[in-house]
């Protein structure tokens, strides 16, 4: 287990707004989930494939949506900053 945590960026309402509850819930347990990998959030999901870092891209239900996050080593967080829903 890691100390990092997890937070919306721009926020919370702007990312999260006219997204079903179960949508959300799923985001937010992805969320922890990174956290808990700690400086391995850097290669996890997909986008840059080849190396760590940069916003990447992690698919949620099967492929019906997916977010974007960046892990920020230096302020152990993981940072979700997009959230596309095609339900």
């Amino acid at each position: 287990m890691t100390d990092w945590k997890w937070d919306y960026n721009p926020s919370e309402e702007y990312l999260t707004a006219g997204l079903p509850v179960g949508v959300v819930a799923e985001v937010e347990r992805i969320a922890t989930e990174l956290a808990a990998l700690g400086r391995d959030a850097e290669t996890a999901g997909s986008r840059p494939e080849d190396k760590p870092g940069g916003l990447r891209n992690f698919p949620i239900f099967g492929g019906r949506g997916f977010i974007q996050f960046l892990a920020v080593p230096r302020h152990e967080c993981v940072y979700i900053c997009n959230i596309v829903w095609n339900g």
